[in-house]
């Protein structure tokens, strides 16, 4: 039987979503620890520039972005 992987990577697809008026891309979810690793983007005035890349929780996700993710 196949061992599930710890992380799961989501950086070919475009997984977006706004969060305090930042637009976030989704890379990676750890399975094991549930976090999400994200890139926050500038505004779209500049041509949403790359910014940071950073870890959050995947509680702090939006619902439809959850659902898209599915990690159990």
């Amino acid at each position: 039987m196949a061992k599930k992987k710890p992380t799961l990577d989501f950086s070919n697809d475009d997984i977006r979503f706004k969060l305090k008026e930042q637009e976030m891309k989704v890379l990676s979810l750890n399975q094991e620890s549930m976090n999400v690793e994200v890139i926050i983007m500038e505004d779209a005035k500049n041509n949403g520039i790359k910014k940071r890349v950073s870890k959050m929780a995947f509680a702090h996700l939006p619902k439809e972005i959850k659902k898209l993710l599915r990690p159990l």
